[in-house]
């Protein structure tokens, strides 16, 4: 037990004895070129965030191009329904006046 309390005192005063770290700023001027950089437009995309940029404009195509054709088909067979509709509705009347004559 004596080695663990020597132990706990010289590491108490050794982290007395300790100075404080200063602490770590941002270089002189990097944040105003970081903004100048962001406002050009010159903002280098690699790694994940151009992949994620990337993979983002390609869903957004596609599912633009998808809403377009199930929009196409749905009216296509909106059409082909009213059509067919129309004609059955026609021979079923003209089967209906023969029947009744």
């Amino acid at each position: 037990m004596k080695d663990a309390d020597k132990d706990l005192e010289r590491l108490l005063h050794a982290a007395a004895r300790a100075r404080e770290e200063e602490p770590t700023a941002v270089p002189f001027g990097f944040d105003t070129r970081v903004v100048a950089l962001w406002r050009e437009g010159n903002v280098p995309r690699s790694g994940v965030s151009g992949l994620l940029g990337r993979v983002a404009l390609l869903s957004a195509a596609v599912l633009v191009v998808s809403t377009v054709a199930v929009v196409r088909e749905f009216q296509q067979s909106n059409e082909v329904r009213d059509a067919t509709t129309n004609e059955f509705a026609i021979a079923d009347s003209v089967i209906q006046n023969e029947f009744l004559k």
